[in-house]
């Protein structure tokens, strides 16, 4: 079995969601008492939150590549990052190990394609849902992406820094994303993603009739099927 490098911290709420499931993947493969080689860096998020909201991405970057060579030093074989905004650095960080990293967009494009659909619904930090890294990458799939109007990103975006990251979830907030996604739904998204890792704390697929993507499921199960491959 290869050694997974999580970064993590980024919260740790989902983080410890990640844990979870890439461990009960493995015991559902190989059974008996059998559970995950990982490495977890794990960041003051804090610290992290500050930079990005400042825009101080460059710095931002340099806290990744220096977590993801201490995975690597360690003896992870491959980068798993446990957020889906700061792959906004995933390049560079690729550039500066020698060991693959597991994107999350492609892990869940490929389970989009798996579904037959091409237009989701983007819900995410404002960071994810507006800039083009994220988007981008979906579209090499020849996925097409809808992302909600200026007052829902807000909303979507405060929820996940004010109550999601803090482990906090509340009916109220959960109905609001629910009515956020029957518009995406109206606009022609044929299913929608997660595309931020404390979101599925919050909504689940019982929540919601439309497509639910669960990036950090989707992330964990693309991680085991990586170190168990032969």
């Amino acid at each position: 079995m290869k050694t997974i490098g999580l970064i993590g911290g980024l919260s740790w709420e989902s983080t410890a969601a990640y844990y979870h499931y890439i461990n009960t993947f493995i015991k559902e493969e190989l059974g008996g008492l059998h559970s995950a080689k990982c490495l977890l860096y794990s960041f003051d998020f804090e610290e992290i939150v500050e930079l990005q909201h400042r825009g101080e991405w460059e710095e931002a970057t340099q806290h990744m590549i220096n977590a993801a060579k201490t995975l690597e030093n360690g003896g992870a074989d491959v980068i798993v990052i446990c957020t889906n905004t700061m792959h906004k650095m995933a390049e560079e960080i690729e550039e500066a190990v020698s060991i693959p990293l597991l994107h999350i967009a492609d892990a869940t494009a490929l389970e989009i394609q798996n579904h037959g659909l091409n237009t989701v619904g983007l819900l995410g930090t404002n960071f994810t849902m507006e800039q083009d890294f994220y988007k981008e990458h979906l579209s090499e799939f020849g996925i097409d992406v809808i992302i909600p109007d200026k007052k829902d990103r807000d909303l979507i975006h405060k929820v996940i820094y004010e109550e999601l990251c803090k482990g906090v979830i509340k009916e109220e907030s959960r109905k609001e994303y629910i009515k956020v996604i029957e518009r995406l739904y109206l606009a022609e998204a044929q299913g929608i993603i997660l595309g931020c890792t404390e979101i599925p704390l919050l909504i689940k697929q019982a929540h919601i009739h439309i497509p639910l993507f669960d990036t950090t499921l989707i992330h964990a199960d693309a991680a085991v099927k990586f170190v168990l491959e032969k």
